[in-house]
């Protein structure tokens, strides 16, 4: 039997945002582009594989859960799975690959199903968590979400409504699958889920929308080829006195200091500008936020993005200089990431 879980979370999603809508009149235009934004994500001829990852999501087994913790480093789903279900469920999520962000854990402890993720996002999460103003009762956008993990872990910090983007087809399934197993778990006590994805970028949402209290872009300005019109579009999306959460890769260097790589960067061939701090204070100041500060500085490890058995392709490891891990295989500084906070 088929289960409805990417239908009823669309729904939940729908009726979010028309509560929403009666309070905050912006919200009415995210209603309107809504069921092109979920069209166009199944849609066969802009997604090969959207029908594959529908039906993996479809025939995940209806399981027995006990408990589900969104403030566990591994995000946990504590149920009972016999043997049949454990192979049919592992089978389905492994379909699902590659899977880069999480931790998960579907069942117990000893016999239950790990999603061993290429990235530790916990990490990530460990870093910036305690820099948040409080999560409890705000709206929260995520922008760049991947997988989820990140909007499940601000649900369990307390807030409000989480909303995730992300264009990739493959996250958004692999988000709903996620879902299917938390259920309600994290839902407000009228019963209304806290936590829905929109699988669009940031430049698709109604500019100057001014509805979240909290925005983050995590690992993303990198990727933009305008870094200043990515910080317009996330200042839009705040309320006056909102926050903004900004992680991306940085280098060592004074103000006037910017990273450019000619060709590829770690091997990835869409990373435009790395900024180092003091830089990039300035761009978020530019661009009209104010009280910026680096709240975390971080050299990424190996240890923090490989390669696992959810995630089998070239990992960082292979991206760096065989002979010296401090640079890339192109020779530029390796990854480093920073944290800055801004309000607008």
């Amino acid at each position: 039997m088929l289960n409805d879980t990417i239908t009823h979370a669309e729904r939940e999603l729908y009726l979010t945002l028309l509560e929403l809508a009666q309070q905050y009149p912006s919200a009415y235009e995210w209603l309107t582009r809504l069921p092109t934004w979920l069209g166009d994500i199944k849609d066969k001829a802009n997604y090969a594989h959207a029908p594959a990852y529908q039906a993996s999501v479809a025939r995940l087994p209806s399981l027995t859960v006990n408990h589900v913790d969104l403030n566990s480093d591994t995000l946990a789903i504590e149920a009972s799975l016999n043997q049949s279900q454990h192979k049919q469920t592992t089978a389905l999520l492994k379909q699902l690959m590659p899977w880069r962000k999480g931790p998960f854990q579907i069942g117990d402890d000893e016999s239950g199903i790990k999603i061993n993720t290429e990235w530790h996002s916990d990490w990530k999460w460990q870093r910036v968590a305690p820099h948040l103003s409080r999560l409890d009762g705000r709206r929260v956008l995520d922008v760049g979400g991947g997988s989820g993990y990140h909007g499940w872990r601000m649900a369990g910090a307390g807030a409000d409504t989480v909303i995730i983007i992300d264009p990739s087809c493959l996250f958004y399934h692999q988000f709903m699958a996620i879902r299917h197993f938390i259920g309600s778990a994290d839902a407000h006590e009228t019963g209304r889920y806290r936590t829905h994805y929109i699988p669009v970028p940031l430049e698709a949402l109604p500019e100057y929308s001014q509805l979240f209290d909290t925005v983050f872009s995590m690992g993303v300005l990198y990727h933009r080829q305008s870094p200043f019109e990515h910080l317009q579009q996330l200042k839009g999306q705040l309320v006056k006195g909102g926050e903004l959460v900004l992680e991306t890769l940085v280098i060592e260097g004074d103000a006037n200091t910017v990273l450019v790589p000619h060709d590829r960067y770690a091997q990835m061939n869409n990373v435009y500008f790395l900024p180092s701090v003091a830089a990039l204070t300035g761009w978020l100041e530019k661009a009209g936020f104010s009280d910026v500060r680096c709240v975390d500085v971080a050299v990424t490890s190996i240890e923090e993005q490989r390669k696992t058995e959810w995630m089998t392709y070239h990992s960082l490891a292979d991206f760096l200089d065989p002979s010296d891990a401090t640079k890339t295989i192109e020779g530029y500084p390796a990854p480093m990431r920073a944290t800055l906070i801004a309000k607008k």
